[in-house]
């Protein structure tokens, strides 16, 4: 009697090993396959923006998935409600390359805002401007 208590036991403990094994590998497979499906969103969904006759993309950057994936020029309306386009590299402005260029951005940057050129199109032609930031 007493082997067979012993094996019960053994049995159990197999079992619960067995279990513990199953959800540990399901939750990992569950994660990897969320992981790539994941990814694969986020290409999947970059948009496919027009280019002009210069060879740059334009369009909303509310299309966009991220800042990395966004036009070369933004649409935006002047501060004379004329609808174009701006440089993304003009409305970024000046990126710090340390956190004592950020201070130093931040120090000069005026609280009224700046403006920059809007363009056509093409990217060449200023038609209006565009007023970054400020109240």
């Amino acid at each position: 009697m007493k082997n067979v208590r012993v094996y019960s036991k053994g049995i159990r403990k197999l079992i619960g090993l067995v279990i513990i094994v199953c959800v540990v590998g399901g939750v990992l497979g569950y994660q990897s396959s969320f992981a790539k499906s994941t990814n694969n969103q986020s290409s999947e969904h970059s948009p496919n923006y027009p280019e002009n006759e210069n060879g740059q993309t334009y369009g909303s950057s509310s299309d966009a998935a991220s800042p990395e994936t966004e036009p070369e020029l933004i649409s935006a309306i002047g501060i004379d409600g004329t609808t174009g386009y701006v440089l993304k590299k003009d409305l970024d402005g000046e990126q710090p390359k340390s956190p004592q260029d950020a201070i130093a951005i931040q120090n000069n940057r005026s609280s009224d805002g700046r403006d920059i050129p809007l363009y056509d199109v093409e990217g060449t032609t200023v038609i209006g401007v565009f007023h970054v930031g400020g109240k």
